[in-house]
């Protein structure tokens, strides 16, 4: 039976964890990380706590679903406690992300932007249609919930990545997050990351493939957040057992 540990379970997501786990077979709730108290209920087996070495000593592996602050903090004490980890959290900074890379040398660390299985080979595909589409304008439109914090979204960063890749291309240098005045045509190798915010949509990404005369459009649409928890509880199965390293959702899933 493979111990999890919830950080981050108020969350949207967090909530999901904690159900999904009911049904899996293999896999058990052992520990949940709270700041101050949980607002619901839990089965009173399940160690709740503030105290991050007593919540990592009580699990095999970690799924966080959390804001990159908490994030930073988990990896910092999983330095000194080594779990399974597996990372759900967007918006990491650079120091955040290091962090992460450091972390995967001592434990093994799964970080995905999304854990949906659609998603994972989205970024096959568009990598794949980057290199073969040689002169197509590139351009990724990501639409989610008014509450979302971090625009582009992790999802649409990581797609716009594979679609550099395709082309031999550091996303860094050619992405454009928008487009106001007169700022002349658009150039042959820029790739437009752009964010819409509203209502309550789970997830929308759209990766548009321009030539004069014709388009294709790559699209995938959550309908639920439960992809994301299931995605990651896969993850965390997958993950439990593994050497030290910095894995993808794309390891576990075996697309590459």
């Amino acid at each position: 039976m493979i111990k999890v540990g919830v950080f981050g379970a108020s969350g949207r997501v967090g909530k999901l964890l904690l159900e999904n786990l009911k049904d899996i077979e293999t896999m058990s709730l052992s520990s949940v990380y709270v700041r101050n108290s949980l607002d619901f209920s839990i089965d009173p087996s399940v160690l709740v706590t503030s105290d991050l070495h007593s919540f990592l000593n009580a699990c095999d592996v970690v799924v966080d679903f959390s804001l990159p602050d908490a994030c930073e903090t988990l990896l910092e004490a999983a330095l000194n406690t080594p779990k399974a980890l597996v990372i759900g959290t967007t918006g990491l900074s650079i120091h955040q992300l290091n962090l992460l890379k450091e972390a995967s040398q001592m434990m093994p660390v799964l970080y995905a932007t999304n854990m949906s299985l659609g998603v994972a080979l989205l970024n096959k595909l568009v990598e794949q249609a980057s290199a073969a589409l040689e002169g197509f304008d590139i351009e990724i439109v990501e639409m989610h919930h008014k509450h979302k914090k971090d625009a582009p979204s992790g999802t649409a960063l990581t797609l716009g990545e594979h679609a550099a890749r395709g082309r031999g291309l550091e996303l860094d240098k050619v992405r454009v997050s928008g487009r106001d005045g007169n700022i002349g045509e658009r150039t042959q190798d820029e790739i437009a990351v752009m964010a819409i915010r509203g209502g309550d949509i789970v997830g929308r990404h759209t990766v548009g493939f321009y030539n004069d005369g014709e388009f294709l459009e790559l699209n995938h649409t959550a309908t639920s957040r439960s992809t994301f928890s299931k995605g990651a509880l896969r993850a965390a199965s997958w993950l439990a057992d593994k050497e030290a390293g910095l894995y993808t959702i794309a390891d576990c899933l075996e697309l590459d």
